[in-house]
Order: C-alpha cells, then structure tokens, then sequence
C-alpha cells in the first residue's frame, strides 16, 4: 500500500467517513481515493471548480490570505476540501456523514494528514 492510500485509509477511520481522496486542481484528476457512496470524479471536478471559484476571489479582493479549508454543509454530509498548504495544485477532499460525524475531529485529522500527503 502506497503512503497516500495509507493517508486516505487513515482519514477513514474517522466516524461518519464516506469517501476521502486526494486531488490535483490544475485538472479536476483524482491522485487517490478510498470509500464509496457518491461519484468521487464528478465531485472532485466540482469541488476543484469551488476551489478555484474561492482562491479567485481572494485574489481579486486583494486579500493576502491562504485558504485553510472550505467546510460544505449539507442535509446529511458535511465535505471538507483542505488545500495542501505545500502544493499549491493538490488539495484533500473528505466526505462525512454529518449524523456520525464529529466535524471538529474531522477537521483536525485532515489537517494532520496534511502533512503526509505533502511529503509524498
């Protein structure tokens, strides 16, 4: 197993845990994923174009800010996309079911997953 499916493996562990995947923004492509439950390529274009559509304004706000992570809440699931702070193309995409979930240990494991995905 690969040190990424190792990381993605690691954010399943997390209650709730959908689907996690890893990425690139340059192109909408998946690097990796793990989990069931949703159309992991139309929600990692999807969600590479709200990336996108955020740093865009930023930039044009003339903000000097990084995004730490965009939290979508939705009826049942909660999606959290964290840009690789390193990376600046690749970004942590995780899906929880939001009844089983605990949004700030979700938070936290992402985050620290971050750095492993980095060093790949």
């Amino acid at each position: 197993m690969s040190k990424l499916s190792d990381s993605l493996e690691n954010l399943m562990e997390l209650d709730g845990a959908v689907c996690a995947a890893v990425v690139d923004t340059r192109n909408g492509m998946i690097l990796g994923h793990v989990g069931t439950g949703i159309d992991i390529e139309i929600a990692a274009a999807g969600n590479t174009d709200v990336l996108k559509a955020k740093l865009k304004t930023i930039k044009l706000l003339g903000l000097n800010e990084t995004i730490e992570d965009i939290l979508i809440t939705l009826e049942k699931q909660y999606h959290i996309l964290r840009p690789l702070q390193k990376v600046e193309s690749v970004f942590i995409y995780l899906v929880l079911d939001r009844r089983e979930s605990n949004l700030a240990l979700a938070r936290r494991k992402v985050m620290d997953v971050e750095s492993s995905v980095e060093s790949i």
